[in-house]
């Protein structure tokens, strides 16, 4: 079994930073107020007494006793609180009060690192108070927004504050552990990143401390903890609440998120009985939003503008009369417009998985996901997913399984689901499952992946396996096939494959072996 090295944690953390331009000079200069600006700092009492670092931008030339709606922005994990100011003055300018506040734990914020945690969530509540009393917020027309982590704060909070009306929630998570742990699974490089970031930036409080090293070091002992922790913070977990509070809800992300993977987001908004619109796009963490952040115009952030102006503005924008689930193709770019997600998935494709196939673990058989944040933003910008040649696989360290050639183009929409008979020679193990684009001259590019892991099984003993893989948008060419890889190694994720460990994959007559995609009629 592998084991993280510290190096790992200390590189992403650097890579965090060369990403994200953090730099401890973001915070120079953040006190009073900004002269010929309507942008004031401040500091906001949270939960506990903790002193939150924040600011606020004031619509200009307000009338006197003019109330204005309110958008709260928690910031990202490891963002200073300047992150949002180009997007708040845009809100601003067309009548919103928006208030931004470093979560505690960052930067000069007191407090620890809760990871979204019940203080994190009393402090939304704090700061919408807090604006209230010293703003000329409408207590009546409140809404939150973020990206990342403070996407995650803000479905949090719009389950224990009612006063919140609604939610733009961008690059988040509905469900942590079904991010970071899918198929039981560390997601190792997203897991280090986020770990190293907040060491760099911040505070971690004993918890997380505790909770991050079980998680790297493959602690399965305390896996029970891990899990309830994470629940704890999944506003999937507080569904009911979120129904209740009636909140507008919308979700966006990429679809090659590698940290929050979109199948969540999916599954989370299919559950919520209020207002509520999903927007995929091409990219990877938070880089669907990231010019919007600098002010530039973004597709992402007109969307969460317009949610506002319909739901805390009351006007008559037409969004909520569109298709609520809007995806972006990685392919052609376009937009396409569906009633919720189960009519993504209306039609299906199963190609069989036949024969009898035996991989060796512990060896890389050069099919990989890539790299955290740096590869499907490639793919956003330069349609250059990861690639491999077919052909030249190693079987003896990867299965393949190709279907017929398509005469037709073949627009895979949502998710792909992999059923299979899994034998393995330990106890435990790992595999990661991948579907290619496969060109005439048997290069592949990548469609989607996915982890799974397994402990406690009899060895020698088959049992069958259930992936999902990353929900995609990715038209196949006519003449091209598809291609089933599975191998056992992959830099993303941790693997459990004990030294000398054997996987065999297998199709019985009474449950055959198959992949199922979903493409779009047309």
């Amino acid at each position: 079994m592998r084991r993280t090295p510290l190096t790992l944690a200390v590189s992403a953390a650097l890579v965090a930073g060369a990403a994200f331009g953090l730099a401890p000079a973001a915070q120079a200069g953040e006190a009073g107020q900004a002269a010929g600006t309507g942008i004031r700092f401040v500091d906001i009492t949270g939960e506990g007494g903790t002193v939150l670092k924040a600011n606020v931008v004031s619509p200009a030339g307000s009338a006197a006793g003019a109330r204005h709606p309110l958008i709260v922005l928690p910031t990202s994990w490891a963002m200073p609180q300047i992150e949002y100011l180009a997007q708040a003055q845009q809100l601003a300018d067309s009548g919103y009060i928006v208030l931004s506040y470093n979560s505690r734990g960052f930067w000069q914020s007191g407090g620890e690192i809760e990871t979204a945690g019940p203080k994190d969530i009393a402090d939304a509540s704090k700061v919408i108070d807090w604006a209230l009393a010293h703003t000329a917020a409408d207590p009546a027309n409140i809404g939150m927004a973020g990206v990342s982590y403070g996407a995650g704060i803000s479905l949090l909070a719009a389950a224990h504050d009612p006063r919140i009306k609604a939610v733009a929630a961008l690059s988040g998570w509905a469900d942590l552990i079904e991010s970071i742990y899918s198929g039981r699974t560390q997601h190792l490089q997203a897991a280090a990143l986020l770990g190293g970031a907040g060491y760099l930036t911040g505070r971690p409080g004993p918890e997380l401390k505790q909770i991050l090293g079980d998680f790297l070091s493959s602690n399965l002992a305390k896996e029970e903890d891990m899990i309830a922790w994470g629940r704890q913070r999944s506003a999937a977990e507080q569904l009911d609440r979120i129904n209740a509070n009636g909140a507008a809800i919308m979700l966006g992300n990429a679809w090659g998120d590698t940290i929050f993977p979109p199948n969540q987001y999916a599954s989370f908004f299919e559950k919520l009985t209020g207002p509520k619109r999903l927007e995929f796009r091409p990219g990877d963490h938070a880089t669907a939003e990231a010019t919007g952040l600098l002010g530039l115009p973004n597709d992402t952030w007109t969307s969460a503008h317009r949610w506002f102006d319909r739901y805390l503005k009351g006007a008559d924008n037409g969004i909520d009369r569109e298709q609520p689930v809007q995806l972006k193709s990685r392919s052609t770019g376009g937009y396409e417009g569906y009633p919720d997600w189960k009519s993504v998935h209306a039609n299906q494709r199963k190609f069989g998985l036949d024969g009898t196939q035996k991989v060796w673990a512990n060896v890389d058989s050069g099919a990989n996901g890539g790299t955290v944040l740096l590869t499907n933003a490639l793919d956003q910008f330069l349609r250059t997913p990861p690639i491999v040649s077919v052909p030249l696989l190693p079987r003896a360290f990867a299965g393949v399984w190709q279907s017929e050639r398509s005469d037709s183009p073949q627009r895979v929409r949502g998710t792909v689901k992999v059923h299979t008979t899994v034998t393995s020679t330990e106890e435990s193990g790992t595999l990661v499952a991948y579907l290619y684009d496969v060109g005439p001259l048997g290069v592949g590019k990548l469609v989607s992946n996915a982890p799974y892991t397994f402990h406690d099984r009899t060895p020698g003993k088959p049992f069958g396996v259930d992936l999902e893989l990353f929900s995609t948008a990715y038209d196949v060419p006519a003449g091209h096939r598809l291609a089933l890889v599975v191998d056992t190694v992959d830099p993303l994720y941790a693997e459990h494959n004990p030294t000398g460990a054997q996987l065999t994959f297998s199709s019985p007559s009474a449950d055959p072996s198959y992949v199922s995609v979903p493409l779009r009629s047309e």
